[in-house]
Protein backbone atom coordinates (compact mmCIF):
# COMPACT_ATOMS: atom_id res chain seq x y z
CA UNK A 1 0.00 0.00 0.00
CA UNK A 2 1.23 3.49 -0.87
CA UNK A 3 0.89 5.87 2.08
CA UNK A 4 -0.13 9.37 0.98
CA UNK A 5 1.38 12.34 2.79
CA UNK A 6 -0.97 15.31 3.26
CA UNK A 7 -0.32 18.78 4.63
CA UNK A 8 -2.77 20.59 6.90
CA UNK A 9 -4.61 22.49 4.16
CA UNK A 10 -8.37 22.23 3.50
CA UNK A 11 -8.02 20.12 0.35
CA UNK A 12 -5.82 17.66 2.21
CA UNK A 13 -8.38 17.45 5.01
CA UNK A 14 -11.08 16.74 2.44
CA UNK A 15 -8.97 13.99 0.85
CA UNK A 16 -8.15 12.46 4.23
CA UNK A 17 -11.82 12.57 5.30
CA UNK A 18 -12.79 10.74 2.09
CA UNK A 19 -10.27 7.98 2.88
CA UNK A 20 -11.78 7.61 6.35
CA UNK A 21 -15.25 7.35 4.81
CA UNK A 22 -13.90 4.59 2.54
CA UNK A 23 -12.83 2.58 5.59
CA UNK A 24 -9.12 3.40 5.38
CA UNK A 25 -6.66 4.29 8.16
CA UNK A 26 -5.29 7.84 8.36
CA UNK A 27 -2.71 9.16 10.83
CA UNK A 28 -3.64 12.53 12.31
CA UNK A 29 -2.02 15.20 14.51
CA UNK A 30 -3.06 16.15 18.03
CA UNK A 31 -1.54 18.41 20.65
CA UNK A 32 -0.23 15.32 22.51
CA UNK A 33 1.03 12.74 19.99
CA UNK A 34 0.03 11.66 16.49
CA UNK A 35 -2.93 9.28 16.35
CA UNK A 36 -4.02 6.49 14.03
CA UNK A 37 -7.56 7.15 12.85
CA UNK A 38 -10.30 4.97 11.39
CA UNK A 39 -14.11 4.98 11.43
CA UNK A 40 -15.02 3.91 14.97
CA UNK A 41 -18.37 2.59 13.70
CA UNK A 42 -16.79 0.32 11.05
CA UNK A 43 -15.42 -2.99 12.39
CA UNK A 44 -13.37 -3.70 9.27
CA UNK A 45 -11.73 -0.27 9.45
CA UNK A 46 -10.96 -0.73 13.16
CA UNK A 47 -9.38 -4.12 12.42
CA UNK A 48 -6.96 -2.37 10.05
CA UNK A 49 -5.76 -0.20 12.97
CA UNK A 50 -5.01 -3.25 15.10
CA UNK A 51 -3.20 -4.85 12.17
CA UNK A 52 -1.08 -1.77 11.41
CA UNK A 53 -0.02 -1.35 15.03
CA UNK A 54 0.29 -5.03 15.92
CA UNK A 55 -1.92 -4.19 18.88
CA UNK A 56 -3.49 -6.80 21.22
CA UNK A 57 -7.24 -7.11 20.65
CA UNK A 58 -8.10 -6.59 24.34
CA UNK A 59 -6.35 -3.20 24.45
CA UNK A 60 -9.20 -0.65 24.05
CA UNK A 61 -9.06 2.25 21.63
CA UNK A 62 -9.92 5.87 22.35
CA UNK A 63 -12.95 7.23 20.46
CA UNK A 64 -11.98 10.66 19.15
CA UNK A 65 -14.52 13.33 18.15
CA UNK A 66 -14.47 16.71 16.45
CA UNK A 67 -17.38 18.06 18.47
CA UNK A 68 -19.31 16.87 21.51
CA UNK A 69 -22.47 16.11 19.54
CA UNK A 70 -20.65 13.22 17.83
CA UNK A 71 -20.85 11.35 21.15
CA UNK A 72 -24.65 11.49 21.46
CA UNK A 73 -25.41 8.16 19.80
CA UNK A 74 -22.67 6.16 21.51
CA UNK A 75 -22.11 6.99 25.19
CA UNK A 76 -24.06 8.29 28.15
CA UNK A 77 -22.62 11.67 29.11
CA UNK A 78 -23.08 12.30 32.84
CA UNK A 79 -23.12 15.69 34.51
CA UNK A 80 -19.57 15.22 35.86
CA UNK A 81 -18.46 14.41 32.32
CA UNK A 82 -20.12 17.58 31.01
CA UNK A 83 -18.30 19.55 33.71
CA UNK A 84 -14.92 18.14 32.65
CA UNK A 85 -15.65 18.65 28.97
CA UNK A 86 -16.49 22.29 29.60
CA UNK A 87 -13.29 22.76 31.61
CA UNK A 88 -10.79 20.80 29.51
CA UNK A 89 -12.18 20.15 26.01
CA UNK A 90 -10.90 20.53 23.45
CA UNK A 91 -7.72 19.29 25.10
CA UNK A 92 -5.65 16.44 26.43
CA UNK A 93 -8.24 14.73 28.61
CA UNK A 94 -9.82 11.34 27.84
CA UNK A 95 -12.98 10.40 29.74
CA UNK A 96 -14.25 6.85 30.27
CA UNK A 97 -18.04 6.65 30.06
CA UNK A 98 -20.67 3.89 29.80
CA UNK A 99 -21.64 2.99 26.24
CA UNK A 100 -25.22 2.89 24.99
CA UNK A 101 -26.36 -0.72 24.43
CA UNK A 102 -25.32 -2.06 21.04
CA UNK A 103 -24.02 1.28 19.79
CA UNK A 104 -20.22 0.88 20.07
CA UNK A 105 -18.12 -1.86 18.51
CA UNK A 106 -16.64 -4.29 21.01
CA UNK A 107 -13.42 -4.00 19.01
CA UNK A 108 -13.21 -0.39 20.20
CA UNK A 109 -14.01 -1.09 23.85
CA UNK A 110 -12.01 -4.31 24.21
CA UNK A 111 -15.28 -6.08 24.99
CA UNK A 112 -16.15 -3.76 27.88
CA UNK A 113 -19.34 -1.74 28.37
CA UNK A 114 -17.31 1.46 28.64
CA UNK A 115 -15.58 3.65 26.08
CA UNK A 116 -12.75 6.16 26.37
CA UNK A 117 -13.62 9.42 24.56
CA UNK A 118 -11.65 12.56 23.75
CA UNK A 119 -11.80 15.77 21.72
CA UNK A 120 -8.28 16.97 20.85
CA UNK A 121 -7.23 20.60 20.76
CA UNK A 122 -5.70 20.34 17.28
CA UNK A 123 -8.00 22.26 14.92
CA UNK A 124 -6.89 20.36 11.81
CA UNK A 125 -7.94 17.06 13.34
CA UNK A 126 -11.23 18.36 14.70
CA UNK A 127 -12.05 19.66 11.23
CA UNK A 128 -11.04 16.34 9.68
CA UNK A 129 -13.32 14.35 12.01
CA UNK A 130 -16.27 16.67 11.42
CA UNK A 131 -15.77 16.35 7.65
CA UNK A 132 -15.68 12.55 7.98
CA UNK A 133 -19.00 12.68 9.83
CA UNK A 134 -18.33 10.09 12.55
CA UNK A 135 -16.08 9.48 15.57
CA UNK A 136 -12.73 7.88 14.80
CA UNK A 137 -10.54 5.64 16.91
CA UNK A 138 -7.33 7.36 17.92
CA UNK A 139 -4.52 5.23 19.36
CA UNK A 140 -0.99 6.59 19.00
CA UNK A 141 0.35 6.13 15.47
CA UNK A 142 3.27 3.86 16.30
CA UNK A 143 3.97 0.15 16.39
CA UNK A 144 2.45 -1.30 19.56
CA UNK A 145 4.72 -0.94 22.56
CA UNK A 146 7.15 1.50 20.95
CA UNK A 147 7.68 5.20 21.76
CA UNK A 148 4.79 7.37 20.62
CA UNK A 149 5.21 9.61 17.54
CA UNK A 150 5.45 13.36 18.00
CA UNK A 151 6.13 14.21 14.33
CA UNK A 152 4.77 12.98 11.00
CA UNK A 153 8.25 11.61 10.26
CA UNK A 154 7.96 9.35 13.31
CA UNK A 155 4.64 8.07 11.97
CA UNK A 156 6.15 7.41 8.55
CA UNK A 157 9.01 5.48 10.16
CA UNK A 158 6.53 2.99 11.66
CA UNK A 159 3.56 3.16 9.30
CA UNK A 160 4.65 3.84 5.72
CA UNK A 161 3.09 1.19 3.52
CA UNK A 162 0.73 0.06 6.29
CA UNK A 163 -1.86 2.86 6.26
CA UNK A 164 -3.55 5.00 3.62
CA UNK A 165 -2.34 8.47 4.62
CA UNK A 166 -0.59 10.73 7.11
CA UNK A 167 -1.78 14.30 7.79
CA UNK A 168 1.22 16.45 8.77
CA UNK A 169 0.64 19.45 11.05
CA UNK A 170 4.16 19.72 12.43
CA UNK A 171 5.50 18.61 15.83
CA UNK A 172 3.10 18.08 18.71
CA UNK A 173 3.15 20.52 21.63
CA UNK A 174 2.70 18.36 24.74
CA UNK A 175 4.47 15.17 23.71
CA UNK A 176 2.83 12.73 26.15
CA UNK A 177 -0.58 11.15 25.74
CA UNK A 178 -3.75 12.54 27.28
CA UNK A 179 -4.80 12.07 30.89
CA UNK A 180 -7.42 9.31 31.20
CA UNK A 181 -10.07 9.59 33.92
CA UNK A 182 -12.63 6.87 34.64
CA UNK A 183 -16.03 8.33 35.52
CA UNK A 184 -17.65 4.90 35.75
CA UNK A 185 -15.76 4.08 38.97
CA UNK A 186 -17.24 4.80 42.42
CA UNK A 187 -14.77 7.65 42.78
CA UNK A 188 -13.38 9.39 39.66
CA UNK A 189 -10.08 7.62 39.02
CA UNK A 190 -7.07 8.55 36.87
CA UNK A 191 -5.96 5.55 34.81
CA UNK A 192 -3.24 7.36 32.85
CA UNK A 193 -1.42 10.54 33.78
CA UNK A 194 -1.09 13.41 31.34
CA UNK A 195 -1.00 17.19 31.10
CA UNK A 196 -4.33 17.58 32.93
CA UNK A 197 -3.42 16.94 36.56
CA UNK A 198 -5.17 15.23 39.45
CA UNK A 199 -5.45 18.55 41.26
CA UNK A 200 -7.04 20.27 38.27
CA UNK A 201 -9.58 17.47 37.85
CA UNK A 202 -10.50 17.48 41.55
CA UNK A 203 -10.96 21.25 41.49
CA UNK A 204 -13.17 21.14 38.41
CA UNK A 205 -15.35 18.34 39.81
CA UNK A 206 -15.42 19.67 43.36
CA UNK A 207 -14.69 16.21 44.74
CA UNK A 208 -11.92 13.70 45.36
CA UNK A 209 -10.14 12.23 42.34
CA UNK A 210 -8.08 9.08 42.90
CA UNK A 211 -4.77 8.36 41.14
CA UNK A 212 -5.12 4.74 40.10
CA UNK A 213 -1.91 4.52 38.07
CA UNK A 214 0.09 2.90 40.88
CA UNK A 215 -2.27 -0.05 41.26
CA UNK A 216 -1.02 -3.59 40.72
CA UNK A 217 -0.65 -4.57 37.06
CA UNK A 218 -3.61 -6.29 35.44
CA UNK A 219 -3.64 -10.07 35.19
CA UNK A 220 -3.36 -11.78 31.81
CA UNK A 221 -7.11 -12.46 31.70
CA UNK A 222 -8.15 -8.92 32.66
CA UNK A 223 -9.15 -6.33 30.07
CA UNK A 224 -7.85 -2.79 30.65
CA UNK A 225 -10.30 0.12 30.57
CA UNK A 226 -7.69 2.42 29.03
CA UNK A 227 -4.53 2.14 26.93
CA UNK A 228 -1.23 1.78 28.77
CA UNK A 229 -2.56 -0.20 31.73
CA UNK A 230 -1.60 -3.76 30.82
CA UNK A 231 0.98 -4.05 28.07
CA UNK A 232 4.51 -2.69 27.74
CA UNK A 233 4.40 0.78 26.22
CA UNK A 234 6.69 3.55 24.99
CA UNK A 235 9.75 1.24 24.93
CA UNK A 236 12.56 1.35 22.36
CA UNK A 237 14.55 -1.80 21.60
CA UNK A 238 17.62 -0.35 23.34
CA UNK A 239 17.95 -0.62 27.13
CA UNK A 240 16.77 2.55 28.86
CA UNK A 241 17.91 3.61 32.34
CA UNK A 242 16.46 6.43 34.42
CA UNK A 243 18.81 8.64 36.40
CA UNK A 244 18.25 11.24 39.10
CA UNK A 245 19.97 14.58 38.42
CA UNK A 246 21.64 14.19 41.84
CA UNK A 247 23.55 11.23 40.34
CA UNK A 248 24.74 13.18 37.30
CA UNK A 249 28.43 13.19 38.18
CA UNK A 250 28.40 9.52 39.19
CA UNK A 251 26.77 8.71 35.85
CA UNK A 252 29.49 10.55 33.92
CA UNK A 253 32.08 8.37 35.65
CA UNK A 254 30.69 5.16 34.13
CA UNK A 255 29.49 6.30 30.69
CA UNK A 256 30.83 4.30 27.76
CA UNK A 257 31.16 5.58 24.16
CA UNK A 258 28.11 3.49 23.24
CA UNK A 259 25.95 5.11 25.94
CA UNK A 260 23.57 7.93 25.04
CA UNK A 261 22.37 10.58 27.47
CA UNK A 262 19.08 12.50 27.42
CA UNK A 263 19.03 15.41 29.84
CA UNK A 264 18.24 19.09 30.30
CA UNK A 265 20.63 21.63 28.80
CA UNK A 266 22.18 22.68 32.10
CA UNK A 267 23.36 19.10 32.66
CA UNK A 268 24.51 18.46 29.10
CA UNK A 269 26.65 21.60 29.30
CA UNK A 270 28.61 19.83 32.04
CA UNK A 271 29.37 16.71 29.97
CA UNK A 272 33.07 15.99 30.30
CA UNK A 273 33.13 14.04 27.03
CA UNK A 274 31.79 16.39 24.37
CA UNK A 275 31.63 13.44 21.92
CA UNK A 276 29.14 11.55 24.11
CA UNK A 277 25.91 10.87 22.21
CA UNK A 278 23.35 13.24 23.76
CA UNK A 279 19.85 14.59 23.28
CA UNK A 280 18.57 17.84 24.74
CA UNK A 281 15.41 17.66 26.83
CA UNK A 282 15.38 21.46 26.78
CA UNK A 283 15.22 23.85 29.69
CA UNK A 284 11.89 23.03 31.32
CA UNK A 285 9.54 20.20 32.18
CA UNK A 286 7.26 21.21 29.30
CA UNK A 287 10.14 20.98 26.82
CA UNK A 288 11.31 17.68 28.32
CA UNK A 289 7.85 16.18 27.77
CA UNK A 290 7.83 17.42 24.18
CA UNK A 291 11.28 15.96 23.48
CA UNK A 292 11.18 12.64 25.37
CA UNK A 293 9.74 10.30 22.74
CA UNK A 294 11.66 11.93 19.90
CA UNK A 295 14.95 11.30 21.71
CA UNK A 296 14.11 7.69 22.48
CA UNK A 297 13.19 7.13 18.85
CA UNK A 298 16.36 8.81 17.59
CA UNK A 299 18.75 6.72 19.67
CA UNK A 300 16.82 3.52 19.02
CA UNK A 301 17.83 3.92 15.36
CA UNK A 302 21.52 4.55 16.13
CA UNK A 303 23.52 1.33 15.67
CA UNK A 304 26.42 2.73 17.71
CA UNK A 305 24.22 3.24 20.80
CA UNK A 306 23.67 0.35 23.24
CA UNK A 307 22.12 2.09 26.24
CA UNK A 308 20.09 5.25 26.79
CA UNK A 309 20.26 7.12 30.10
CA UNK A 310 17.36 9.54 30.62
CA UNK A 311 16.90 12.19 33.29
CA UNK A 312 13.94 11.88 35.68
CA UNK A 313 11.85 14.96 36.49
CA UNK A 314 10.18 16.21 39.70
CA UNK A 315 7.17 13.94 40.25
CA UNK A 316 4.41 16.55 40.25
CA UNK A 317 2.00 17.96 37.68
CA UNK A 318 3.13 17.15 34.15
CA UNK A 319 6.20 15.53 35.72
CA UNK A 320 4.03 12.61 36.82
CA UNK A 321 3.09 11.92 33.21
CA UNK A 322 6.69 12.30 32.03
CA UNK A 323 8.03 9.96 34.72
CA UNK A 324 5.23 7.47 34.07
CA UNK A 325 6.18 7.18 30.37
CA UNK A 326 9.86 7.01 31.24
CA UNK A 327 9.30 4.26 33.80
CA UNK A 328 7.44 2.21 31.19
CA UNK A 329 10.11 2.87 28.55
CA UNK A 330 12.84 1.71 30.93
CA UNK A 331 10.97 -1.24 32.37
CA UNK A 332 11.78 0.21 35.79
CA UNK A 333 15.57 0.22 35.31
CA UNK A 334 17.26 2.83 37.50
CA UNK A 335 20.83 4.05 37.49
CA UNK A 336 22.22 3.75 41.00
CA UNK A 337 24.95 6.26 41.76
CA UNK A 338 28.41 4.76 41.35
CA UNK A 339 27.10 1.57 39.72
CA UNK A 340 26.67 1.17 35.96
CA UNK A 341 23.87 -1.33 36.47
Amino acid sequence: METKHFNNQKQSQDDAALLLQQGEVVAFPTETVYGLGADATNDEAVKKVFAAKGRPADNPLIMTVGEESQLDDYVTVSQPAKTLMKAFWPGSLTIILPIKPGMVSMLVTGGLQTAAVRMPANEVTRSLIKKAGFPIVGPSANLSGKPSPTTAAHVAHDMDGKIAAIVDDGPTQIGVESTVIDLTAKVPTILRTGAVTQEELATALGQEVVDGTSKKALAADQTPKAPGMKYRHYAPDKDVYVFDPLDWFDLQGVLQPSDAVMAEDHLLEQLANKQQPSWSLGQSLQQASENLFAGLRYFDDQAAVDRIYVQAMPDMGLGKAYNNRLAKASGGRLFQGGDRD
